[in-house]
């Protein structure tokens, strides 16, 4: 596709500016991960609400960006060679971004690798278990009277906070300097962190034990490109 027009969603999510990067999203944990680094690297950008409470994910124009229906996804118009990219996936869109400007990504090898290392951190145990976790203990399967299914996502949770807050000891950021492993990781923290202050089973994560992990996240949040990104897309 040569054109930003080209794209079928781009007709239920018509663009605000043509020559922005256009993000489809929700406020959610993987989400603003998005905006985040959007509003960090200071790209133009429309921020597109997908309701899941209206079902916006399951619509044929939105499974037209993203076949697995799930939220983010972004069009850049001025992509590779200068025609638009496509991408879904939040880990695959921060690599983008950092690649296409140089930001947020270290630029010698070494450094990039361990990025990308604390990334998939995020991507294949963080993210996977605090959302588990966020299923039992707060959502539907609270009602799951088996206790077996949430003490599993609950341990390995906390077991992965421990492994933060070890990483974290004597840093301000995961690797030497912030990048998109902690816009990343972050997020997911945050979301942790609110549960933690919200439902009835006390610290069920051991966050009052970790030594490292709220300095972290308030350093992040104190961001101001953080705030703003959290803030995206604002609801209709």
């Amino acid at each position: 596709m040569s054109h930003l027009s080209d794209y079928n969603i781009t007709k239920r999510w018509p663009p605000k500016q043509t020559s922005a990067i256009q993000y489809y999203g929700l406020p959610t944990p993987n989400g603003v991960k998005v905006s985040i680094m959007l509003e960090e690297l200071g790209l133009p950008y429309d921020a597109h609400l997908v309701s899941f409470a209206d079902g916006d994910q399951f619509t044929p124009e939105f499974l037209s960006l993203n076949p697995n229906n799930k939220i983010p996804a972004i069009i850049d118009p001025d992509g590779p060679d200068g025609k638009p990219l496509a991408l879904f996936e939040s880990g695959a869109i921060l690599i983008y971004l950092a690649e296409k400007t140089g930001k947020l990504m270290p630029t010698d090898a070494a450094g990039r690798y361990e990025v990308l290392q604390w990334l998939m951190f995020q991507m294949g145990g963080i993210g996977p278990m605090f959302g588990q976790v966020g299923f039992f203990v707060k959502f539907a399967g609270k009602e799951i009277e088996d206790p077996r299914p949430a003490n599993r996502y609950i341990e390995e949770s906390a077991r992965l906070l421990e492994v933060l807050d070890a990483r974290l000891e004597g840093r301000d950021w995961v690797c030497d300097a912030y990048s998109i492993a902690d816009i990343a990781i972050a997020p997911w923290v945050r979301t942790m962190h609110m549960m933690h202050e919200s439902v009835e089973k006390g610290d069920f994560v051991g966050w009052d034990d970790l030594k490292n992990v709220s300095a972290y996240l308030e350093r992040f949040v104190a961001r101001p490109a953080v705030q703003a990104g959290l803030a995206q897309p604002a609801a209709s």
